[in-house]
């Protein structure tokens, strides 16, 4: 017998196998799957600008805007947030453009809805301000009457307010006697009041006394201050039944954050509104 051992030798050869597109093969898929669904959206809102009106652009445009209030109030409707349409009155806010009124639905054209402080009473007041600090290029007051003037449009009215400065003051120090610029400005001041036929109050501020006693002074210093002022513009004629209020506020409403400041010392003259 042959010895088996002189055969030839058996080679075995394993081959291994690698995938290789396993990691990435499908990648692309997930990224072509995005830019058609990113095309999409895009074609439809093309098609949404092209198929709706200004005014329903306006309503859906406020729908997605975060700081809107989307429902006000509760509707009867079965549609949308209760209403019939993304323009019916009762669903989006009135705050910006959304939630259109009704009559502007119903009729295309323009609609002018009247706005606070354009009325004929606010424009007489601008009248009397312009006359006053010489909003139209010319002023009642002399320049060193001016420069204690300043007024402002309120809820309440006009308000003319009068104040101390460091070199004059409009009254005697501690007191209410006027010093004779106070009485300059009463002579204005009821000159432009009879320029209109609302009611005047005349409020009295005084800073902060520098010494705390038990009964604190500027209470009865504001209200006579106040008091002065309303008889010297009755004597320039000023009508007494125009006269609303004479009240003093002491300290307590200062406009300076220094207690001590001459600025709190003033007097406002409000000319009020017919409805107050």
């Amino acid at each position: 017998m042959a010895d088996s051992s002189n055969g030839a030798p058996v080679i075995i050869k394993r081959k291994k196998v690698i995938a290789g597109d396993g990691h990435h093969g499908g990648a692309w898929k997930i990224a072509y799957a995005d830019f058609v669904t990113a095309m999409m959206a895009f074609f439809l809102l093309m098609w949404l600008i092209n198929a709706t009106t200004e005014q329903q652009r306006l309503g859906i445009a406020e729908f997605f805007s975060p700081t809107v209030p989307l429902n006000k109030v509760s509707g009867g409707g079965n549609a949308m947030f209760g209403g019939d349409s993304v323009q019916e009155h009762n669903i989006l806010s009135q705050t910006g453009v959304g939630g259109l009124p009704t009559a502007l639905k119903e009729n295309p054209d323009p609609v002018e809805f009247e706005q606070p402080g354009s009325n004929g009473e606010n424009a007489e007041f601008e009248t009397v301000e312009d006359m006053l600090i010489g909003g139209g290029g010319e002023s009642l007051l002399a320049d060193n009457l001016l420069k204690h003037v300043v007024t402002r449009l309120t809820d309440e009215g006009l308000v003319i307010e009068i104040f101390d400065s460091e070199d004059q003051r409009l009254f005697k120090p501690k007191s209410a006697v006027p010093m004779p610029i106070l009485m300059d400005l009463a002579k204005v001041l009821a000159e432009v009041s009879n320029m209109v036929t609302n009611d005047v109050a005349v409020e009295g501020h005084v800073r902060t006394s520098v010494i705390t006693v038990r009964e604190n002074p500027s209470w009865q210093l504001s209200s006579i201050r106040a008091n002065e002022l309303r008889k010297l513009m009755e004597a320039h004629g000023l009508e007494t039944e125009r006269v609303a209020r004479v009240t003093g506020h002491a300290d307590r409403e200062p406009v300076s954050n220094v207690p001590r400041d001459l600025r709190n010392n003033r007097i406002e003259i409000i000319l009020l509104r017919k409805d107050r």
